[in-house]
């Protein structure tokens, strides 16, 4: 199966455990693979027959800045289940969502979540 990856999708949201995270907000990164039969593309070169990244760009920045939910793992969840039900041609989505800079005493590394569903 054929899968497309966007990585880096940088988003400001207010999802986080301490209630100043859902006040004050962070950065989140988000990768996202998307699982599809690209062979009429391959041949067609027409947008239409895949998936238009701006779209789903768009939608995972718009899901991270609006969603206030206490852990991160909901929100992946949120944004895998967006995927499969936005793209019809995607059969499985894999979404990993990273903290960068979590608020945690003396952590200079990051957190993320992986999440993977299949259609």
């Amino acid at each position: 199966m054929d899968c497309i990856h966007l990585t880096n999708i940088r988003c400001y949201g207010y999802t986080g455990y301490l209630p100043e995270e859902q006040v004050l907000g962070q950065w989140f990164e988000v990768d996202v693979k998307l699982w599809l039969d690209m062979s009429t593309v391959a041949k067609t070169d027409a947008i239409e027959d895949t998936i238009d990244y701006r779209t789903v760009i768009s939608s995972i920045q718009h899901l991270v800045k609006t969603a206030k939910f206490a852990l991160v793992e909901k929100l992946v969840s949120v944004i895998a289940d967006s995927m499969l039900e936005k793209c019809d041609r995607v059969t499985k989505v894999q979404v990993i969502l990273s903290k960068p800079a979590a608020p945690i005493p003396d952590f200079g590394g990051r957190i993320s979540v992986e999440m993977t569903k299949t259609r």
